[in-house]
């Protein structure tokens, strides 16, 4: 009965900053695509004066002096960049906070997960609106997020494509169990909600997401910035209970995240053989070396940091205290990977900003030390690798999806070009098309 509801909360959703979706059934025409400049993240080096040749829901050709069908549409974006439409590697599409952590805190508390689900629709119009055509999201309750990743496959409501972890899992009291309300009110959660503790729990909570329609599993080896009773630098979790969560979900072949801030935490969760470390706010050099010898991602959350510490007055003292000191150090955390040559994903905990504001990520990153075009790489053919998806997307070659977008002018020159998309395709659908730049 709650799947219908989800499913009928979502169909009544609609995109007002988004065109009615062209779709490839639409036309039987090939669509060629010219700009100034297309980044196909095949190198670090655009083509110039170029075209993509787009049939169905593929990319057919790419190229400078690609023959036009004679029946082929052709939409020329002038003075602009196309690229392959960004992933994010860290959102959380099921929700949104406010300046106002307290109503949020009770909103949570009231919504019926059908009224959160409207919601998701709406942050999900907008995430893909900003040109993130793609996207991994880390953790809801509820399975309102599973439900919007369903809905947007049947084509109920636009969004991006998706692939969702459920429940995150950790142990009790820690930051994937629920805020301490009053046991008389809210009944402890289990396994099923991601809450273990010991290994066979912690193996069932695995089961239990990938029952219900996980595509990768997240789980907490660190206390959280905003919550309320787990400490930040604390590992929540013991080796034995890592172990069990990352090799029953690679058992399964899911990929695993790694929410850690504290840097005892993530090197339990490295020798467990973790997939990502998210956030990351306080890893020594040593972690970060240890995390480029076995090739575990870092997906630091930068716009996340910078975004909490701003508004770190405004919430309870426990959560302020951890809010100024990850904001504080993550950047430097950043910066230090990237001189290691740490690898790299892009992710930005949208949810705790707001959605739809994804690209500017891409600013603080160059900002911190990667060069617009490693930045761009990240956005588009490394987390594809992050995500397991680098066969279907992730750069501008035949045969893989049509995901596109096009920024105006040069983003290799100005990176907050990335922030102004003006066209958004995916899977050969046109979701946005703003008058063609100039030349």
């Amino acid at each position: 009965m709650k799947t219908l509801i989800l499913a009928g909360a979502l169909a009544v959703a609609t995109a007002p900053s988004l065109l009615a979706a062209s779709s490839p059934e639409d036309s039987a025409h090939p669509l060629v695509l010219k700009a100034d400049r297309v980044f196909t993240a095949t190198s670090e080096q655009p083509l110039l004066h170029a075209m993509v040749l787009v049939e169905g829901d593929r990319i057919v050709g790419v190229g400078q002096h690609l023959a036009i069908p004679k029946d082929a549409e052709v939409i020329d974006l002038g003075d602009a960049t196309l690229l392959p439409g960004f992933i994010d590697a860290h959102v959380h599409l099921s929700g949104q906070m406010s300046d106002d952590w307290n109503r949020d805190f009770y909103q949570s508390m009231l919504r019926f997960p059908a009224e959160q689900a409207l919601y998701a629709a709406k942050y999900a119009q907008a995430t893909v609106g900003a040109g993130f055509t793609t996207v991994r999201d880390v953790g809801s309750s509820d399975y309102v997020s599973l439900g919007l990743r369903n809905a947007i496959n049947a084509g109920v409501v636009e969004g991006p494509r998706m692939l969702v972890a459920n429940y995150a899992i950790g142990s009790t009291g820690g930051h994937a169990d629920q805020s301490p309300f009053p046991p008389q009110l809210v009944a402890p959660a289990g396994p099923i909600q991601g809450v273990c503790n010991g290994p066979d729990e912690c193996r069932e909570a695995v089961r239990y997401q990938i029952k219900y329609g996980a595509d990768l599993i997240k789980f907490m080896p660190s206390g959280g910035v905003l919550s309320l009773s787990d400490p930040v630098d604390v590992p929540e979790l013991t080796q034995a209970e890592m172990d069990a969560i990352v090799s029953e979900a690679h058992a399964w072949h899911r990929k695993v995240a790694a929410h850690c801030h504290g840097d005892t935490a993530a090197k339990m969760a490295i020798r467990a053989g973790v997939d990502s470390i998210e956030h990351g706010s306080f890893l020594e050099d040593d972690t970060l070396e240890l995390m480029k010898q076995k090739g575990v991602y870092l997906v630091s959350t930068l716009f996340a940091g910078v975004w909490v510490g701003e508004r770190a007055d405004e919430y309870p003292p426990a959560v302020a205290t951890k809010a100024r000191a990850a904001a504080a150090q993550m950047q430097l955390t950043f910066q230090h990977a990237v001189q290691i040559g740490v690898k790299l994903g892009l992710g930005t905990d949208a949810g705790v900003e707001p959605h739809g504001l994804n690209a500017r990520e891409l600013t603080l990153m160059v900002k911190n030390g990667l060069t617009p075009a490693r930045t761009l790489l990240v956005a588009t053919a490394a987390n594809a690798n992050l995500l397991g998806l680098s066969d279907t997307i992730g750069t501008l070659e035949p045969g893989k999806a049509a995901d596109l977008v096009a920024v105006p002018g040069d983003p290799l020159a100005d990176i907050h070009a990335a922030e102004r998309v003006s066209f958004v395709m995916k899977a050969g659908r046109i979701l946005k098309q703003a008058a063609p730049h100039a030349r």
